[in-house]
C-alpha cells in the first residue's frame, strides 16, 4: 500500500511548515504531499489564505522525488487555460512530479469572501472544464487550440509545455452528478474522500463497476490519521491538532500503530491501493516519523 501525506490549508500552516513538512515526508519515503485549494481557514480558525499552486511551485524546487499535487483544486476559482498554464509550470519546476486533484467546488462561503459566486451549474461547467484539460495534454506544446463550449472559450490558445506527457488527474468522491462518467472517461485515479470503511467500499465498487474497461485506473481513500503509542498521545496528539476523537475515529485511522495497521488493511480490502493520510498538525514531525518507522513498514 502506497502512503501519501496530505495537509488540510484551512488549518492555517504557513509556506515554511509546509516546505518542512513536505521536505520530512520525502525523506522518510512517502510518495506524495498532497494539499487542498481551499482559500479560507476551517472551524473558525485564525490564518490567513494560501494559494494552493503557488505553494506547490515552491516545493517543487525544495524537493527532488516525492509527487506533488492538489485534493482537490475547485475548478470555481480556475478557468481551465490558466490552470493548465499553472499545473504545467509546476510539473516543469518539479521535473514531472504533479498531479492535479480537482473538483467542481462547494463552498458558497469561501466564493462570498473572494468576490464571486458558487454557481448552481457548478457540476456542467466542471465537466466541461475537464473535457478542455484532457485535450490541451493531448496536444504538442506550442501547438494552438481552440475550443468553444457552452462556458469557455479558448481562441489559439498556446498549450504549454509539461515534463509529463499526460498530467495524471485525480476526481475524488462522487458527489457530482456524472462523477462515474467522468472518472472512467478523464480520470487517472479515484479518491475516496475521508468516511468510513464501508462508504469507501461502495464507492470504489460504484466506480470499478462503470470503469471496468479501465484496468489502468487507480482507486485511493484520503484518511484523517491521528497515530501515538499510547492512547493517551493519541488523545494528546488530536487535541493539539483541534480535532474531535470520536469524529477521526469516524473518517479516518485513529490509534497505536497495530490498531493503525490493521484499520488501513480494511481500507485495502476496500479496493484501495494508495492512502492519503491527511495530518491535523503540519507542525508535529514526530508523527511523520512514527508513521514512516511503525506503521509503513509492517503495510503490504
Amino acid at each position: 500500500m502506497e502512503l501519501r501525506i496530505m495537509i488540510d490549508a484551512g488549518r492555517g500552516a504557513d509556506y515554511d511548515a509546509e516546505l518542512t513538512l513536505a521536505q520530512a515526508a520525502e525523506s522518510l519515503g512517502f510518495s506524495g504531499y498532497f494539499r487542498s485549494d481551499h482559500h479560507l481557514p476551517r472551524g473558525g480558525r485564525a490564518a490567513v489564505p494560501t494559494d494552493a499552486w503557488t505553494t506547490l511551485a515552491g516545493l517543487a524546487r525544495e524537493t527532488t522525488t516525492i509527487r506533488l499535487g492538489t485534493l482537490v483544486s475547485d475548478a470555481t476559482f480556475r478557468p481551465p487555460a490558466l490552470l493548465a498554464v499553472q499545473v504545467a509550470q509546476v510539473d516543469r519546476m518539479s521535473g514531472g512530479r504533479v498531479e492535479l486533484g480537482i473538483g467542481p467546488g462547494g463552498d458558497p462561503r469561501e466564493h462570498r469572501a473572494f468576490g464571486t459566486t458558487l454557481p448552481e451549474d457548478r457540476d456542467a461547467r466542471f465537466e466541461e472544464q475537464l473535457g478542455i484539460l484532457h485535450a490541451l495534454w493531448q496536444r504538442p506544446a506550442g501547438s494552438a487550440h481552440s475550443a468553444a463550449g457552452r462556458y469557455f472559450e479558448l481562441v489559439d490558445f498556446p498549450v504549454p509545455s509539461t515534463v509529463q506527457h499526460q498530467i495524471p488527474v485525480i476526481l475524488s468522491g462522487l458527489d457530482s452528478p456524472r462523477a462515474t462518467v467522468l472518472t472512467a472517461d478523464f480520470a487517472h485515479e479515484f479518491n475516496a474522500p475521508p468516511m468510513s470503511t464501508a462508504a469507501a467500499r461502495a464507492q470504489i465498487e460504484e466506480v470499478r463497476r462503470f470503469a471496468d474497461y479501465r484496468p489502468d485506473l487507480v482507486y485511493s481513500v484520503t484518511v484523517d490519521a491521528c497515530v501515538g503509542t499510547t492512547g493517551s498521545d493519541v488523545a494528546r496528539r488530536a487535541a493539539a491538532a483541534g480535532d474531535d476523537l470520536t469524529r477521526l475515529t469516524e473518517t479516518g485511522v485513529v490509534g497505536t500503530p497495530a490498531q493503525v495497521v490493521e484499520a488501513l488493511g480494511h481500507y485495502a480490502e476496500a479496493g484501495a491501493t494508495r492512502v492519503y493520510l491527511r495530518l491535523g498538525d503540519a507542525s508535529d514531525l514526530d508523527h511523520l516519523e512514527l508513521i514512516a518507522s511503525a506503521v509503513a513498514p509492517q503495510l503490504p
